[in-house]
């Protein structure tokens, strides 16, 4: 049985993020947001993590001819008209209400559960990681016998996350000739209101769901990267953290980068002051997902508050309106103009 940590949310609340600090650690093995293999990768053949195209890349064709015999033996239409008929954010009422899984639903289930258990064998890993961030999906997930699903749901600020789906961003997989889309401040919270909605729904079926903060991950993520391998089952040693490096904001490299030591492993943590974390990333094979996801090397950790600055307030008040009653219950005011610098 494929063993999956699956992280939720609504799309630029810090997902990839998490799946590849996640990803560094050892027993867990990150495959991106495989919701979007099937037409992204088998069909369009855009880039894996790790630069290759999809097709070129030995992880992921191992992992097609372990699961399917080949990814030419997939049928991406079928996939599509089974993703339409039960994985819809519209489907969500009946999904979660249903007490018996529909033929269509168990089917299409089944596609990811054998890419699941594929890419466990083929990394040698007790847990894949897919960051789907789908609630619909996750709904359907869980009817499958051969997977041991368990959900992080990630939450950021309503405002924060209206704000980034305003900017506008190339996605590097279309080599600078497509852009990532974008939804205006109004549509991004009702679609917050919604995904995270749905999130708890999954938790009321009996479903292990772990919520986080992605503003109090970032704050301190070594102390979330435990608490979430203890969630997903994986033992950690000290050393296994090793990747993530205190920073310190008035210290500058030779280069003239921001938040740089010579050498942070001999500043106790405690100590850290004006700065967050930075993290050393190694090559990924991220399917699908934010441009994040090519990243290599060293990572600054730092929370991005740029909407409390760069968000008009008319939009602001909007998004705190539409999203109040959620906002307070995941502990975030409501009021932040004063805040803002």
């Amino acid at each position: 049985m494929a063993q999956v940590l699956f992280l939720g949310g609504l799309g630029r609340s810090g997902t990839t993020l998490v799946e590849r600090l996640l990803g560094e650690l050892p027993g867990m093995c990150a495959l991106g947001e495989v919701v979007h293999l099937w037409q992204r990768d088998i069909r369009d053949d855009e880039r894996c993590g790790c630069g290759d195209r999809f097709s070129a890349c030995p992880f992921w064709t191992k992992i097609g001819d372990r699961a399917f015999g080949g990814w030419s033996n997939v049928d991406v239409d079928r996939v599509h008209h089974l993703r339409e008929s039960v994985e819809r954010t519209r489907h969500i009422p009946r999904l979660a209400a249903a007490t018996t899984a529909t033929a269509e639903v168990r089917e299409y289930a089944s596609f990811y559960s054998r890419v699941y258990a594929a890419a466990a064998e083929i990394s040698g890993s007790d847990v894949v990681i897919d960051s789907s961030k789908h609630s619909a999906l996750a709904h359907v997930l869980r009817w499958a016998d051969d997977i041991d699903l368990k959900v992080v749901h990630v939450v950021r600020d309503a405002r924060g996350v209206a704000y980034s789906w305003t900017k506008k961003v190339t996605r590097p997989e279309s080599d600078g000739a497509d852009e990532m889309t974008r939804y205006s401040p109004g549509r991004s919270a009702l679609l917050w209101n919604a995904h995270n909605a749905a999130f708890g729904l999954l938790a009321r079926r009996g479903v292990p769901v772990r919520r986080i903060r992605y503003e109090e991950f970032l704050a301190d993520p070594r102390a979330g990267l435990i608490r979430l391998a203890d969630f997903a089952g994986v033992p950690l040693r000290p050393e296994d953290l090793d990747f993530l490096r205190p920073e310190r904001a008035d210290l500058q490299d030779p280069a003239g980068l921001p938040g740089t030591l010579q050498d942070p492993t001999k500043l106790p943590e405690t100590t850290v002051s004006g700065g967050g974390h930075s993290a050393d990333l190694k090559v990924g094979h991220s399917a699908a997902g934010n441009p994040m996801r090519f990243t290599v090397g060293r990572l600054p950790l730092r929370h991005d508050d740029a909407w409390v600055r760069a968000l008009p307030s008319s939009q602001r008040r909007l998004v705190g309106a539409v999203c109040g009653p959620m906002l307070r219950a995941y502990g975030y005011p409501i009021n932040v103009a004063s805040e803002a610098p």
